[in-house]
């Protein structure tokens, strides 16, 4: 998959089906209309994915938003897939002033060769988000593009929608949020190294560091799943600051998953933690033999599971 980020000087040579949006959590509506997307390959077109950075939501606020997927998540995803290219539009006080019009003769019809969009019924560009699917539609014979509106998909009486994914997460419900998103929700990253605390206990974890724009669930312990280079195997994941061990003023959020029936040594290398259900939340321990009984409740806890 080809990336272009950070301008608006781009250009191909390919006639293109664009698929245009945030792409926040990438639930089963996302999922539906990349679908669409990927069908318009067998007719010759590259499936191209246009998205912001950063995204609108955090560019208009002036504050750092947490997102469901990380620009990394993202991009994993989508090659995944199979996108041909991912342009990462940059979001400045220019190019949020651009007249949607002007979005889609330049951008739509001079640089990417649009043969089709395909869009949601929610789709917003352009200035103040004037650019919606009617201007999409309006401008099909003028740009010589088709337009492929797909509807919002249902989870009982409501629509789908990335902040209903979020509110779930939020509240750690996650077998909620993660039929939303239709596959369990994941903290992606590199292996660090830790203070191996949780070997000194009999509890060896891989610990992530995920980044300040990652939203997390609420401090606790999870039952989970990781990929890793050695496959694939169940664990349980604390997400939290350690209390009990931690004594530094605001430490930051680690993510630890212990893994059972694994013992490589995968420090460096690249995991998928997916979480699946809710245990407990974080807490304080009056000492590490009172952490070290919980810890064992938790693991055979899990081992129930399995």
């Amino acid at each position: 998959m080809r990336i272009i980020s950070g301008t608006c000087e781009f250009d191909t040579d390919r006639k293109s089906a664009v698929a245009i949006g945030k792409f926040d959590g990438l639930h089963c509506g996302h999922r539906l209309l990349l679908e669409k997307l990927l069908a318009a390959k067998d007719n010759g077109l590259q499936a191209v994915v246009f998205t912001f950075d950063p995204p609108p939501a955090a560019f208009f606020s002036g504050q750092p938003v947490k997102g469901l997927t990380t620009r990394d998540e993202k991009r994993r995803f989508f090659r995944q897939f199979g996108v041909d290219l991912l342009v990462e539009f940059p979001m400045n006080e220019t190019t949020a002033a651009t007249p949607p019009e002007t979005f889609l003769e330049d951008y739509l019809q001079k640089r990417l060769h649009t043969a089709l969009v395909v869009a949601g019924t929610d789709l917003s560009f352009g200035a103040q988000g004037r650019g919606d699917c009617a201007l999409l539609m309006q401008y099909a014979a003028t740009c010589s593009y088709a337009v492929q509106i797909v509807d919002k998909v249902y989870d009982g009486e409501t629509a789908i929608s990335s902040t209903r994914v979020r509110k779930a997460v939020h509240a750690g419900r996650m077998e909620e949020a993660n039929r939303l998103l239709g596959a369990p929700y994941a903290i992606m990253g590199p292996v660090v190294h830790g203070r191996k605390l949780g070997r000194t206990l009999g509890f060896p974890t891989v610990n992530q560091h995920p980044p300040a724009d990652k939203l997390l669930p609420p401090n606790g312990v999870y039952f989970s799943q990781t990929e890793c280079c050695h496959g694939t195997f169940f664990g349980l994941t604390n997400i939290g600051v350690k209390p009990t061990v931690e004594h530094t003023h605001n430490p930051p959020v680690c993510v630890e998953t212990f893994l059972y029936d694994f013992d490589q040594n995968i420090y460096d290398t690249f995991i998928t933690v997916r979480l699946l259900h809710f245990l407990r939340p974080e807490k304080r321990f009056a000492s590490i033999p009172d952490l070290k009984k919980q810890l064992e409740q938790d693991m055979e806890w899990g081992r129930k599971l399995l």
